[in-house]
């Protein structure tokens, strides 16, 4: 069994005149990212590795949810590769995984998020938004063959601001 989670980076500033690879998170993205984090703890596999864009969104984005899981910061993986919003050049990153990782939490940027889980998952979401997580698990023991997964659980930060 492999299980994937898929979080969006939170919302992102765009009032410096900055390259897209280093646009910050904005205070709501913060707060998301928090709010998020809080609200998956319990749909979190019990060991796991945490793979993040290189973008300073993704990143810190993801150094936010680490805290909150109180998994170790010097432990992401950043890959550069991350840096994509082409759903085919997440998929081979995803299934060049090695096999000894059974679940990963992976901190990216849409199309690509979005365009994933709806190749792989069985609910159609139309837009993964900023901080949105969506957990998928493929019934395979090689990341290489993973196909038409479920989706285990969806969570997104509008939906727990309305509780």
């Amino acid at each position: 069994m492999k299980n994937l989670i898929l979080i969006r980076h939170a919302k992102s500033s765009w009032e410096a005149p900055l390259k897209d690879i280093d646009r910050p998170l904005d205070n709501r993205g913060i707060h998301d990212a928090h709010l998020v984090a809080a609200n998956c703890l319990h749909f979190l596999p019990s060991t796991y590795v945490i793979f993040s864009s290189i973008a300073k969104r993704a990143s810190h984005t993801a150094y936010i949810f680490a805290q909150n899981f109180l998994y170790p910061i010097e432990s992401i993986v950043y890959n550069e590769e991350l840096y994509t919003f082409d759903v085919n050049q997440l998929e081979k990153i995803i299934k060049s995984c090695s096999n000894s990782l059974e679940s990963i939490i992976l901190f990216g940027h849409n199309e690509a998020i979005t365009n994933f889980v709806n190749k792989f998952g069985d609910v159609f979401i139309s837009n993964v938004p900023t901080a949105g997580f969506v957990s998928l698990q493929f019934d395979t023991d090689n990341w290489m063959k993973i196909n038409k997964g479920k989706t285990q659980k969806i969570i997104f930060p509008k939906k727990l601001k309305l509780k």
